[in-house]
């Protein structure tokens, strides 16, 4: 399961095409400005792409309201920049030198004066400052003012079955103030807003697996079920613990202890705390001690609806549950955003730079390539490269839908796993034998086949894909240089004759079929009582807050030296033993597991379904010998946590 947020963004459209982005907003510097009317800069990217002049359908009325925010430069975006390489880069001199979360906005945020003349030039427009942060200006007002501020005519653009207001040209500011203005995001009101009034719904109706179950893989074979690659298949795991995981990634006998991991979701389980703390002590996990999961939430959630709030609860729980079972000696810190909006999981990643909570950042949200633009594009990796500078890294799921060219239509990798300054992390399937004793992975990808009528054969087998790992090439960011010699150029080289990011780095399991138990307060069928129940999840929200704490336990090797932004190092690993070279068919035959569900998603009443799901067939990506897009360098293997004990 992995939580996508593209349909409720304020400032991203879903069907907006990026261009490719070369030069320096590829490397995270903000784009250059370009010249406009004299005196004015233009702010490249914040024209949509769906805003076309087919889809125009006229001005905005000039008393439209507009809530926007401009982001703030600072004083040395190419210096911040090439700092955050410096300190990442274990070849550089300056490698692990971080500076504190103040050194680093006093050497490269924002200056007053450049707060004063932002300030400034936007309230002498007629537009209301209604917040600033180290990071942007918060504004309102209506669309003469906004257009009065930004030099461009504001339209409504059918888009769809529905019509949202755009920017007709692309936003200019003043010269006077081009140096310290990265972007605004806001002028577009695509999708609308909620009402800021909602309150959490309760958690969402239960869901169980149906068995029966293996409880390692192999352990219970479907023999009364047809063979499947010319044998009988083994019943889907009841789901993975602490104790397999850390077995199957190398942990030995690091905990994390002392080690600070940060969760981000939208929202926030109102069970948490209970959850976690009954999961760990009926699966085997060290108990939680007293402050080792904290919260830092918003004073108010909002969009609860368009949201979904209550999906949330279970990202948040496996995060926390699966942080703690491979790491169970770290501190958790799970920081909720307001929303599942660009704007409010900005603050978040921006609260955990700001105040250091945390060395380690885990994130199971994203979504599409084509619903990113380059102004939220740039805010993101000024995070990002903030967090490199003070010695944080973001890990990022890779996605759920491979290619995604069945869930979109398009060949696509997900933002922000394709940022060049953050760890994506593709997914697995995960083979953990008698014992404890890792067996093999494939990439995560698969194919459904149900049984037939008569129970003598899988209908259309292997059947259709249903989901997978995501990765590929990225269409809008430029090849990092750490990926340079290791990435085939075939793959990176897929859009564009001088290379491109290509998605993940590194890789942990996320089949949903040999996934991870969690365990979560529910409401039951009846719709009115909650309890405690444990399903089996996967997805690459798991593989991330997996990979999350083996580096909890690396940077424990480390001796607590932060791992910061870790690519680099990771690649620096690459071909070594430190990785399982995974690849879709590490055992000569096809694999696959039996599975039995429940119809209905809780009991029998409904009736059950049987399928078979073959494993190692993700859409167009292929888990290869080497560096592949479905799981980057490999899986951290016995070797990878204590390689960081001789850095």
């Amino acid at each position: 399961m992995r939580s996508r947020r593209a349909a409720l963004r304020t400032s991203v459209s879903l069907a907006a095409t990026l261009p490719l982005l070369t030069g320096a907003l590829a490397i995270g510097i903000p784009a250059a400005h370009a010249a406009d009317a004299p005196g004015r800069d233009r702010l490249a990217g914040t024209k949509p792409a769906w805003a076309t002049a087919r889809a125009d359908k006229g001005a905005t009325s000039d008393s439209a309201r507009v809530s926007a925010r401009v982001y703030l430069a600072g004083r040395d975006a190419a210096g911040l920049a090439a700092y955050a390489k410096a300190v990442s880069d274990p070849a550089s001199a300056s490698y692990g030198k971080y500076l504190s979360a103040d050194r680093a906005q006093a050497r490269f945020g924002a200056t007053k004066a450049q707060v004063a003349a932002v300030k400034s030039w936007l309230r002498a427009t007629g537009l209301k400052v209604t917040g600033v942060t180290q990071h942007y200006v918060a504004v309102s007002g209506d669309v003469a003012a906004a257009e009065k501020a930004f030099g461009t005519q504001l339209h409504d653009f059918a888009k769809g079955a529905r019509t949202y207001r755009a920017p007709a040209t692309t936003p200019s500011v003043p010269d006077a103030v081009k140096d310290a203005v990265l972007t605004v995001t806001g002028l577009d009101d695509a999708p609308h807003l909620a009402s800021h009034r909602d309150q959490l719904p309760p958690p969402e109706t239960v869901f169980r697996n149906a068995g029966p179950f293996s409880t390692y893989h192999g352990s219970n074979v479907a023999k009364t079920l047809p063979d499947a690659y010319g044998t009988k298949v083994p019943y889907a795991v009841k789901g993975y613990t602490g104790k397999q995981l850390r077995a199957a990634y190398g942990a030995g006998k690091r905990t994390g202890k002392g080690v600070r991991i940060a969760i981000t979701d939208a929202y926030a389980s109102p069970t948490i705390a209970f959850d976690a703390g009954t999961y760990a002590k009926r699966n085997g996990d060290a108990a939680w001690s007293t402050g080792q999961l904290r919260q830092v939430l918003p004073a108010k959630y909002t969009r609860t609806k368009e949201c979904s709030a209550a999906g949330w609860y279970g990202e948040e729980t496996l995060d926390v549950e699966s942080a703690h079972a491979v790491a169970p000696g770290a501190q958790i810190t799970y920081v909720g955003a307001a929303s599942c909006y660009d704007e409010d999981l900005l603050d978040s990643l921006s609260k955990i730079v700001d105040n250091h909570l945390a060395d380690i950042v885990s994130n199971s949200w994203g979504e599409t390539e084509d619903a990113q633009t380059p102004d939220l594009a740039a805010a993101y990796d000024q995070v990002f490269q903030f967090g490199a500078v003070e010695g944080i890294g973001f890990y990022y799921s890779s996605g759920d839908d491979g290619d995604e060219v069945a869930a979109s239509g398009t060949k696509q990798t997900d933002i922000p796993a394709s940022s060049a300054w953050v760890t994506a992390v593709g997914g697995t399937s995960l083979a953990v034998g008698k014992g404890e004793k890792y067996l093999w992975e494939t990439g995560w990808g698969t194919q459904k086949a149900t049984l037939a009528a008569d129970g003598r054969s899988w209908t259309g087998f292997p059947g259709a894909f249903t989901s997978g790992a995501g990765g590929g090439t990225s269409r809008t960011v430029a090849e990092p240089y750490y990926q340079q010699g290791v990435v085939p150029p075939a793959l990176a080289k897929a859009n564009s004759a001088d290379g491109n990011r290509v998605v993940p780095d590194i890789a942990a399991i996320a089949d949903p079929n040999t996934g991870f138990l969690v365990g979560q307060t529910q409401t039951l069928p009846d719709g009115r009582t909650q309890a405690y129940d444990e399903y089996r999840l996967g997805g690459t929200s798991l593989a991330a807050p997996v990979v999350a704490a083996v580096q909890a336990l690396a940077q424990e090797a480390a001796g607590g030296k932060p791992l910061g932004f870790a690519n680099p190092a990771i690649y620096a690993r690459y071909g070594s033993k430190a990785y399982h070279d995974v690849t879709d068919n590490p055992t000569g035959s096809g694999l696959a597991v039996a599975r039995v569900d429940f119809v209905n998603g809780y009991d029998a009443t409904g009736g059950l379904s049987t399928s078979v799901r073959s494993l190692g067939k993700d859409s167009s990506l292929n888990a290869v010998k080497g560096y592949d897009d479905v799981t980057g360098v490999g899986t951290p293997a016995g070797g990878y946590v204590e390689s960081y004990s001789r850095r």
